[in-house]
């Protein structure tokens, strides 16, 4: 079984746009305009590779790819964005490095495409694509400038191949395809003292291979392979400037490969005998100077080579830390980093390769305890005014922060887990009433006299620059937009969002800053040795009535394991302080999410988890939520969409359940199933209402005074399917051969009320439903555009309310109940148009009371946001309407939606 539909991330903008939706056409703001009315943030994601570029003279900056597949140019002072760009997913980034002092070089797609930038406005410089095989590992390496030529030469190496390339207009210097099939390159190396490039692979896990090449023309000089007792994990570190170490398969023992004079040798090294009480997966890194770390999840062990001998531990952490690389610092002499927590703070320690046991620097930080572990550190060295060498280092948290730590303190910070959002919610803010101070919601006592008094200084001028500045802050945070109390039309909100690294962090919708986060333990990989995931944030409790005073909280669901067995994981939180208010480890794993519209005594929602054996447990577990649920079971049904298996099934619930004594658990029962035919249709898309969606009316006069009543079934799905060739990437099929074909199905009975198709249609395709209508984005591929179609469903069973004597003499069927077992008599209406625009996600402004007419929210390929009013989007549309028409407000038919090309860029 599948989960029904993850909402849109744009819901977390509907906020933000609702003022900017009244208007006519589709419209936005430039990016030059945020922050008057509304803000604009950038993040970058989680750091995995970082290169420093400091000069003398200029702006000090670090050049930065994230696990987002972005790569960013960072202000070494502050941390701000100088550029970034966001790569397209399925042009993975590889390997980052520098060349020449003013290029950014990358690797991307498995080694076959070279890009270089400028370093200092992020513009591509040139992109060279490479032919290579098929490669787990490529590798980037930039030669200095020697006596071969006067330019950088950038190698690459993938699979069986080598480039050289130039790093001043990516033209390929030379290329070689090396002869032993089934190789892997995993190092290249130069030497200092003459113009040979070393290339280290394997081939076949059992075959070591070292090629000596030409720098200058690629030829090679010496072949040396030999072949190693068992397999190789392919894991190879350089220990020395001859010496390499590998990894067997087994993860048990190490190989110290020696070359000597066109020979190699090795020994083998068992990993117990070096380190006892090892457990769990385990890592190496080189150092340098013979010096090798062996990282696990909670110690670090620090490796000496002795000659070919074997190894030595010369120290051991024995909490979870992180190293950098080494750093160059004299001809002969790196420096390497360590960073490890000590209580409630962190531990800077840096250390020389030539001496391990003595240290250059010990340094302890502070720094917020919703970060976790550290997981990854950057080393870069300055020079001081007294001469002497100090160090800086960027540090990648567990929550994806990035921290600068130099001197003994956090320099900056940035919240870059936002850039990896799963899941977002929005929460009231609370009441502000007559007689009770603002200050018990904002600040604590102290923050509330603190900011007093800096407002008085600033009255009688006696503020500094620094208190100025954090005067006019305090101004900008208690304008009423910024208030942390609710305004009167419901604008100012609570957004919170749930990351990738299981935090959940509260923005304020006034201008973007962060009121609290929290790094949810229940979400830790340290909590069940494995690593979780985040899944979805709800809204648990809304207060209202007697529970007026309590505030608001909110369900975080997880996962603690990959496996679709894997228990499932519950986290309450508060959403004006977000302490975790409850957490639990649950028994069954979780398949679907059902959130409910019921509520207990309590206003706590009641939610369904359906776990991998069809099974729904009911949250919370109480007997009030019981109670209240039973009575309601009987009209609760839910669907299920199988894309594998290309099905989508609905069922009902039973009162039992297979687990013995759990009052609270109850089995399924299939009632319906759909097959669509895998070599015709496969299921790209499915749609459904948001349950506390509120309808305002459910009838639609038309000019001419007619009604029409809109079918307004909770329990419509909308579902999309294109053909086999079809579910590609745009052009992967020709028009001939694709097609789409919407649905409109019942999820109580299986009913399909309509369907639709486009022939020479293809995806991606997003969609949106809401009341009695669907909206759905494609591509024609016979037009060659994109296109917007939408379909109405009507009532057609209650078209004799009309009759004005059967409303007097109540023979009306207005309030007759509405089941889905009685096949419904519906009218359909659709219409498509051409959109200019390629799309990401779309969504469906919503009100209070449902009033306000809608606005679809469009999130494009470019990362603008459009508001376009539903009007345009009416299927009645004709190119000539009628004054009856025109009275009702019907917009003449135009082959293309009208969009104001304004522009609101968002992370």
């Amino acid at each position: 079984m599948a989960a029904p539909p993850r909402r849109p991330l744009l819901t977390l903008l509907a906020g933000l746009l609702v003022v900017a939706s009244l208007a006519t056409l589709a419209e936005a703001i430039y990016e030059d305009q945020v922050g008057l009315a509304d803000w604009h943030q950038k993040y970058i994601g989680k750091v995995k590779q970082a290169v420093y570029h400091s000069q003398k003279s200029g702006r000090r900056r670090v050049v930065v790819l994230t696990e987002e597949n972005v790569i960013a140019s960072l202000d070494l002072r502050s941390g701000d964005i100088f550029w970034r760009h966001v790569i397209d997913k399925n042009d993975l980034l590889d390997q980052l490095s520098l060349s020449l002092g003013k290029y950014v070089l990358t690797l991307s797609s498995g080694g076959t495409i070279l890009r270089a930038w400028n370093l200092p406005d992020g513009q591509m410089i040139w992109e060279t694509n490479l032919q290579t095989s098929t490669a787990s590992n490529p590798q980037l390496h930039v030669m200095p400038n020697s006596k071969v030529t006067k330019d950088n030469l950038v190698l690459v190496s993938a699979g069986r191949w080598i480039y050289a390339v130039s790093s001043i207009d990516g033209s390929i210097s030379w290329e070689k395809e090396l002869s032993l099939d089934g190789l892997e390159t995993k190092q290249i190396l130069q030497s200092p003292e003459n113009d040979i490039v070393y290339a280290v692979g394997i081939a076949r896990s059992s075959k070591l291979a070292l090629y000596h090449l030409s720098a200058k023309t690629g030829e090679v000089l010496k072949d040396i392979q030999e072949s190693l007792p068992g397999e190789l994990s392919g894991e190879i570190v350089l220990g020395s400037d001859d010496v390499l170490v590998a990894l067997n398969k087994a993860r048990s023992s190490l190989f110290l490969i020696k070359f000597n004079s066109g020979r190699i040798s090795y020994n083998k090294v068992h990993v117990s005998d070096l380190v006892q009480d090892l457990s769990g997966t385990f890592k190496l890194q080189s150092l340098s100077n013979g010096v090798i770390a062996l990282q696990t999840p909670s110690t670090v062990s620090l490796l000496k080579l002795k000659d070919t001998d074997g190894l030595e531990v010369v120290q051991r952490f024995d909490q979870p830390a992180a190293l950098s690389d080494a750093l160059t610092i004299a001809e002969k002499d790196q420096a390497f980093a360590v960073v490890r927590h000590v209580g409630s703070q962190i531990e800077f320690i840096v250390k020389f390769t030539s001496d391990v046991s003595s240290e250059i620097i010990r340094e302890k930080v502070n720094i917020d305890q919703h970060r976790g572990n550290v997981e990854k550190v950057f080393l870069n060295s300055y020079i001081r005014t007294d001469k002497s060498h100090g160090f800086r280092a960027l540090v990648v948290m567990e929550d994806h922060s990035l921290l600068l730590i130099q001197q003994g303190k956090v320099v900056w910070s940035r919240e870059d887990g936002l850039a990896s959002i799963v899941d977002v919610t929005t929460s009231e803010l609370p009441v502000e009433k007559d007689g009770v101070s603002v200050a018990d919601v904002e600040h604590n006592l102290f923050e509330w006299l603190k900011g007093h008094m800096l407002k008085l200084k600033g009255t009688l001028m006696l503020a500094n620059a620094d208190e100025v500045a954090a005067i006019q802050a305090l101004r900008l945070k208690s304008s009423e937009k910024n208030k942390m109390t609710r305004d009167h039309n419901g604008f100012r909100k609570l957004l919170i969002v749930l990351t990738k690294a299981g935090k959940v962090i509260a923005l304020h919708t006034g201008d973007g800053r962060i009121i609290w986060s929290n790094l949810l333990p229940s979400l830790r990989a340290s909590r069940f040795g494995v690593m979780p995931s985040a899944l979805r944030i709800y809204q648990w409790q809304v207060p209202h009535h007697s529970v007026m005073r309590e505030n608001p909280s909110v369900l975080v669901v997880g996962k603690s394991g990959a496996e679709s067995s894997a228990p499932g994981v519950f986290s309450i939180l508060d959403s004006y302080s977000g302490e975790e208010l409850n957490a639990m480890k649950l028994d069954h794993s979780v398949v679907q999410i059902i959130p409910l519209t019921l509520k207990d005594l309590s206003e706590q929602r009641l939610h369904l988890i359906v776990d991998s054996n069809s099974n729904a447990h009911l949250y919370p577990k109480s007997p009030d939520a019981l109670d209240v649920f039973l009575h309601e079971m009987p009209n609760l049904y839910f669907y299920s969409v199988d894309i594998l298996a290309n099905v989508i099934r609905g069922y009902s619930l039973q009162k039992s359940c297979d687990i013995e004594g759990d009052e609270y658990c109850f089995s399924t029962k299939e009632l319906w199933s759909i097959i669509f035919p895998s070599d015709s249709e496969r299921i790209a898309i499915s749609e459904t209402r948001k349950m506390n969606e509120v309808v305002h009316t459910q009838a639609k006069t038309i000019g001419d005074h007619d009604v029409m009543y809109k079918y307004l079934s909770k329990n419509l799905v909308f579902v999309a399917t294109v053909s086999p060739k079809a579910a590609g990437d745009i052009g992967s099929a020709l028009p001939e051969e694709a097609s789409l074909v919407a649905y409109l199905i019942d999820a109580v009975t299986g009913r399909i009320l309509h369907r639709v198709t486009h022939h020479g249609a293809q995806g991606p395709i997003h969609a949106v439903l809401s009341e009695n209508w669907v909206v759905y984005h494609y591509f024609n591929l016979r037009a060659h555009r994109f296109e917007m179609a939408v379909i109405e469903i009507y009532d057609q069973s209650r078209a004799d309310n009309k009759d004005v004597m059967k409303l007097i003499l109540g023979k009306h069927n207005l309030s007759a109940p509405i089941t889905s077992y009685a096949g419904p008599e519906v009218v359909v209406k659709s219409q498509s148009y051409f959109f200019t625009h390629s799309v990401k996600a779309m969504a469906v402004t919503q009100t209070a009371k449902g009033i306000t007419s809608k606005q679809l929210l469009i999130g494009t390929i470019s990362d603008q946001v459009l508001a376009l009013d539903k009007r345009y989007l009416d299927p009645r549309r004709s190119a000539n309407p009628t004054q009856q028409e025109k009275e009702e407000g019907i917009i003449p038919l135009t082959d293309s939606l009208p969009i104001i090309p304004q522009v609101l860029f968002w992370s």
